[in-house]
């Protein structure tokens, strides 16, 4: 999947699907590529994530934007979801350190102990999402576990995003790890750094996968 993306991707950065074109259709795709409509379907998908195509039913895919600008996941860009998520998820890890219960402890790590045993991707990509909201509910705070309630949706389409294009799981599993050790020991300082962490990890893969596949080249100074 990600070499039918790039391949794509690099077609619509060349000109060669010009921003208004219509991609050729998913039978003649899958054709020309010789993959399969499984697998095709990912890629697409992947496009309009990254901002490059939109998916009309019924019409098909076609060319919005020639370079990747902000990804979107559900109702939000990565970046303005990325900027919540420090302003919230960070302080949220230093009072759950605080505040955390036995059964907060136990339910986290029965998580991540799931978390590192699971193969399926859609499988991990939901436990992701109850991890966090676990940490929240940690907190002791009903107005952060709402906020992360209503940006759920989003978290999961970039997880899966994230996990698909930039291999994320064992890495993740283990910043997930340092996370709840801290709130094990209790230390507030130990939580908001691994959370803080594992956030700069999420940007700066999000940044890898997004950036210009081919950037300008930089003329030497005379």
């Amino acid at each position: 999947m990600e070499a039918v993306l790039a391949h794509l991707r690099a077609a619509i950065e060349r000109g060669e699907y010009a921003v208004g074109d219509k991609l050729p259709s998913e039978a003649e795709l899958c054709r020309t590529l010789e993959i399969s409509r499984p697998v095709l379907r990912e890629a697409l998908r992947a496009l309009q994530t990254m901002g490059l195509t939109v998916s009309k039913t019924g019409k098909g895919t076609f060319v919005v934007a020639s370079t990747v600008e902000d990804p979107t996941f559900g109702d939000y860009a990565a970046s303005d979801l990325l900027e919540v998520r420090r302003h919230v998820e960070i302080p949220v890890a230093g009072y759950a350190a605080r505040r955390r219960t036995p059964e907060n402890l136990d339910h986290l790590a029965h998580l991540l102990d799931r978390m590192e045993r699971e193969t399926d991707t859609t499988a991990w990509v939901a436990m992701d999402t109850l991890f966090h909201l676990a940490v929240a509910e940690a907190a002791q705070n009903p107005v952060f576990r709402r906020v992360i309630e209503e940006i759920r949706d989003a978290l999961a389409r970039q997880s899966a995003f994230l996990n698909e294009l930039g291999g994320r799981r064992e890495q993740s599993n283990r910043e997930h790890r340092a996370i709840v050790e801290a709130l094990i020991a209790g230390s507030e300082q130990d939580a908001t750094e691994a959370m803080a962490h594992h956030l700069h990890r999420v940007a700066t893969t999000l940044t890898d996968i997004v950036r210009p596949a081919r950037p300008a080249s930089r003329q030497a100074d005379a």
